[in-house]
């Protein structure tokens, strides 16, 4: 299959701030929590009071989120996900990994999408993603901008697209837990013929991370989002 030579994305973002919620486990494979349209520690108490409140986190998003509509389309949606090693960030003081090191921190916590096409038109794919984002010990200030990326590929082989986007996020006084929902409007793909399906790509989304970030994602290791943080009120 010959490269394809433009895809052009519509980005409308949509941020909501929530209460506080529990965290997802760590996944097993390379990639992390997606959707094919149509991501340190603690004892088993903690452990299956985190699953409890990921299981009720996960029912209020598609609840609380307006569904995805149904789109037609002539085949399988591509593969809409996140990358494993990109799927949280978390920031470490002078690059020491303890959790009275943290500074900002955020996960990726559900992804939903759809697409549509027919003939040989072009794949459109809109995404949803839910976001949930930390305010640990040595984050400064009450306020920060993620950034993150949408890229496409086919199917694990080359990138054809990457576009980095912002998240500005604040933390209101005694909350050092938020969460923001990111709508993207539409990820257009041309495609050369119409024997050339969905299933030949995927869209995936994470955040921009530094090589550490990276490595520390990849090894499993992780810490609560507020891991470290102060008594409320701090300012």
């Amino acid at each position: 299959m010959r490269p394809l030579q433009a895809i052009l994305f519509k980005l409308t973002l949509c941020l909501t701030v929530a209460g506080s919620l529990g965290i997802v486990t760590p996944a097993a494979a390379q990639y992390g929590g997606g959707h094919r349209g149509g991501g340190g520690g603690g004892d088993e108490d903690q452990q299956a009071q985190d699953d409890a409140k990921r299981k009720k986190r996960d029912n209020e998003f598609g609840k609380n989120t307006a569904p995805l509509p149904q789109l037609r389309n002539a085949g399988p949606c591509p593969y809409v996900k996140t990358l494993y090693d990109a799927a949280r960030y978390v920031e470490f003081k002078d690059g020491v990994e303890a959790s009275a090191n943290v500074g900002f921190t955020g996960e990726i916590q559900n992804i939903s999408s759809a697409c549509e096409y027919k003939s040989n038109d072009p794949i459109r794919v809109q995404a949803r993603v839910l976001f949930e984002l930390g305010r640990g010990p040595q984050a400064t200030g009450r306020g920060k901008t993620y950034k993150y990326w949408v890229a496409v590929t086919d199917r694990n082989n080359a990138v054809l697209t990457k576009e980095w986007f912002s998240l500005p996020v604040n933390f209101p006084n005694g909350r050092d837990r938020v969460e923001a929902t990111e709508t993207v409007g539409v990820i257009t793909i041309p495609r050369r013929d119409a024997k050339v399906s969905g299933a030949n790509f995927e869209v995936l989304i994470g955040f921009e991370v530094t090589p550490q970030m990276a490595a520390f994602n990849r090894d499993g290791k992780r810490f609560r989002p507020n891991a470290g943080a102060a008594a409320p009120g701090r300012p």
